[in-house]
């Protein structure tokens, strides 16, 4: 596969890519896990969108400061810290399920457990994605890293939804914490350079400096900011598809497992696009107008979907146009962001890509409370296409001007 995606030339990234990838897919088996058992336990849609706020609004206070943490530690030493943690809460929720225990306020204490730690986990393993394999084959990376992810998402529901049905929710958690083993024997393996010795500030000295560095930024302002929009409630539409399995189409946690995995699909077949080749500035820019547009379409398609077979279309198109626009905002940000501040600019990304979630799931969970899941997700798909319409009115402008300069 070396030919196709020269990025894997690297042995560390190789090594990560495996871990990462069997790691993930416990992941995912854990999250519809979660999902089908809030819904089973409480019957409510809002229920989980108070998991997901609890999930996701840790990212917001914390990611900041983690990503100071990020440019003031080895960032190799600290995933492996976070992987730990993660591992940790993931076997303590899952002996609670197991046991019969499990209660809604007790998984939204571990949602929020997790959010915290991945609040530092996130930014330093997007800014450790250059140290394994260099600026030049960094986009790559990014793209790659996006595939796995969403491979795991084909595959882990897929498994957790016959696992959910013949045993219950309790041994997706087990699994997920048996996984991360995968991830941290690869950490282990890797040969790494001694980094330079990072500068060091108070942690709110060094948040405002990285602040202060991207309002000077037009084109780093610009993304995370669009990023946060489409964050807030594009992105979220995923809490409502246990909603989607149960009541509008009532195909059960197999049905929902398959949701997850058609977007999986879609992802995977765009983040391996985005990974097998290098793509000009005008092209980064139009896979940022096709991601959203795709991603619009996609929820808005299933949102209007009375059929089964059409809701697993759209939802590949949804996974398709979220991984395009979603990686290539990172792959622009972490190009132009010099290598002092790539932790704190990482960081701000986290807040914008999760951080903005906590309240827009809360909102699609009301609204689907009540007005159903359907209307929730004609909302989340809107945002994303009114999103794509103002980039595309922006994008035009910015081609003006470079043609009137040129």
């Amino acid at each position: 596969m070396r030919p196709r995606f020269p990025v894997l030339r690297h042995r560390n990234f190789r090594l990560y890519v495996v871990g990462q990838g069997l790691s993930l897919v416990g992941f995912w088996m854990q999250s519809v896990a979660q999902g089908w058992l809030v819904y089973r336990l409480s019957g409510s849609a809002f229920a989980l969108g108070v998991v997901a706020f609890a999930s996701y609004a840790p990212v917001l206070c914390v990611a900041p400061v983690a990503g100071v943490a990020a440019d003031r530690v080895r960032r190799h030493g600290l995933v492996v810290l976070t992987q730990v943690l993660l591992m940790l809460i993931a076997l303590i929720l899952g002996i609670v399920v197991a046991t019969d225990r499990a209660t809604v306020p007790i998984i939204v204490a571990a949602a929020a457990a997790t959010g915290v730690v991945s609040a530092f986990d996130i930014p330093a393993r997007q800014s450790f994605l250059v140290e394994m394999v260099g600026p030049e084959d960094l986009p790559g990376a990014i793209a790659l890293n996006a595939s796995i992810f969403n491979a795991a998402r084909m595959v882990g529901p897929a498994v957790a939804g016959l696992l959910v049905a013949e045993v219950g929710e309790g041994p997706c958690f087990l699994l997920n914490a048996a996984s991360y083993l995968a991830v941290l024997v690869a950490l282990w393996r890797m040969r790494l350079d001694q980094p330079a010795a990072a500068p060091t500030s108070a942690p709110t000295t060094g948040f405002l400096a990285g602040l202060r560095y991207v309002q000077s930024q037009p084109v780093l302002r610009t993304l995370l900011l669009l990023l946060g929009v489409v964050g807030s409630l594009g992105f979220p539409w995923g809490i409502l598809l246990p909603v989607f399995a149960g009541k509008v189409f009532d195909v059960g946690p197999r049905g929902y497992g398959l949701l997850l995995a058609a977007a999986g699909i879609g992802a995977v077949l765009s983040g391996l696009r985005l990974a097998s080749r290098r793509y000009s500035r005008l092209e980064q820019r139009r896979n940022l107008l096709i991601g959203l547009a795709s991603l619009g379409a996609g929820v808005v398609g299933l949102a209007l979907s009375r059929r089964f077979a059409l809701a697993l279309g759209v939802q590949a198109l949804a996974g398709f146009g979220m991984v395009r626009y979603a990686a290539t905002t990172n792959t622009l940000l972490q190009l132009v962001v010099e290598d002092r501040y790539r932790g704190r600019v990482m960081g701000l990304y986290t807040v914008m890509f999760l951080g903005t979630a906590p309240l827009g799931s809360l909102v699609l969970g009301a609204l689907a409370e009540r007005f159903g899941a359907p209307a929730a997700a004609l909302v989340s798909g809107t945002v994303s296409l009114s999103a794509a319409a103002w980039l595309a009115v922006r994008l035009r402008n910015v081609a003006r001007r470079e043609q009137a300069a040129g």
